[in-house]
């Protein structure tokens, strides 16, 4: 089968770079069908028949083909729920499912989750107990989703998002983690187990390796809590002395024991940063507001091991108009070396804090 770079296909047939079945017969079936239903990016949906037809004759097992199968139906169930809520801010909150009701880690977690919810933000978490419930009780319904694991100690959801359609229970930990990064804009992590340290380091690698977009990683502990102090001492004293991490990826996330605090570190980042995008191997940055040419040229020379050139004022690029992606906000673009995701984050700092 012929490959090229899905970002750079159109929605009309191709047949001269398109991904096919390689069979012209049954590439002009495939396109016959999708001419009669009322599907949106066909040269996308006429990809996914091709690679499920591609599955069908490989020589795989059918446990492949189930993984594959139950995969693609988990992503869309929860592409579909979270839609119509994709233009409000989500924070996922982590920790332990351990973490009983009378314990302070439960009422720093739900009193964040309804701090956060009245301003507006939703909450994403596990529909399990604990931390998870914690998140739920404090937000309220309304504003929760619940991304459910099926496991065999854990049968039912929480009383707080039981029932909810806003409830979406996943199988496979990928696609649940998939969700989880996804569709927030914030990530805040309590402290748990196993699991929580590797959301955690999961949430770091992808940001470090531009993998993920940037965003706020906040780590709360309860006022005197030791737990993500030693952590950061651990990352400090084994990770950055030896080599392992740069001292900028430290800047990827912060840890505090206030409330407060952490808002302000989620809303803070998204004073003037709004999202970003790549367009030709440049990364967009697009902003609440305009910036002057005075910050673009204090940023270029403050970042200048970093970028190539001169941080510029853009207009949006043809792939957003046509994605409709936030056309209406003023965006800069920067020649980032896509390595020193740490020293990013500090840039967009600098942006935020600016005088507007």
């Amino acid at each position: 089968m012929g490959r090229t770079d899905p970002d750079t296909m159109g929605s009309m047939k191709d047949p001269k770079t398109a991904y096919t079945t390689g069979d012209a017969q049954v590439d002009e079936r495939l396109w016959e069908m999708l001419s009669e239903l009322p599907v949106s990016d066909a040269q996308l949906v006429f990809e996914m028949m091709t690679t499920a037809l591609a599955l069908a004759k490989d020589p795989i097992s059918r446990l492949d083909r189930k993984i594959a199968n139950t995969a693609l139906k988990e992503m869309r169930y929860a592409f579909d729920v979270f839609a119509p809520y994709r233009n409000t801010r989500k924070a996922t909150v982590f920790g332990s499912s351990r973490t009983a009701k009378g314990r302070p880690e439960y009422a720093l977690a739900r009193d964040f989750a309804r701090t956060i919810a009245d301003r507006d933000w939703m909450i994403v978490t596990g529909a399990g107990p604990g931390i998870m419930e914690a998140g739920h009780e404090g937000a309220g319904g309304t504003r929760s989703f619940g991304v459910n694991i099926v496991l065999p100690f854990e049968a039912t959801a929480n009383p707080f998002i039981a029932g909810d359609p806003k409830l979406i229970n996943f199988k496979y930990f990928f696609t649940r983690k998939l969700m989880f990064i996804k569709e927030s804009d914030a990530f805040v992590l309590m402290p748990g187990g196993f699991g929580t340290l590797d959301e955690a380091f999961e949430l770091l690698t992808l940001i470090q390796t531009g993998k993920s977009d940037l965003h706020p990683i906040v780590m709360l502990d309860v006022p005197g809590g030791t737990y993500w102090k030693s952590f950061d001492r651990y990352l400090r004293e084994e990770l950055l002395a030896f080599g392992y991490i740069d001292e900028s990826d430290l800047n990827l996330f912060t840890y505090t024991d206030d409330i407060d605090r952490a808002v302000e570190e989620i809303e803070g980042f998204y004073r003037i940063y709004h999202s970003q995008r790549y367009v030709n191997n440049r990364l967009i940055l697009r902003l609440n507001v305009a910036p002057s040419e005075e910050l673009l040229a204090s940023l270029s020379e403050e970042f200048a091991d970093i970028l190539e050139g001169p941080v510029v004022e853009v207009g949006p690029s043809s792939g957003e108009v046509r994605d409709n992606d936030v056309v209406d906000l003023p965006r800069i673009a920067l020649n980032f070396d896509r390595i020193h995701a740490g020293r990013l984050r500090t840039l967009i700092n600098r942006l935020n804090s600016a005088v507007v």
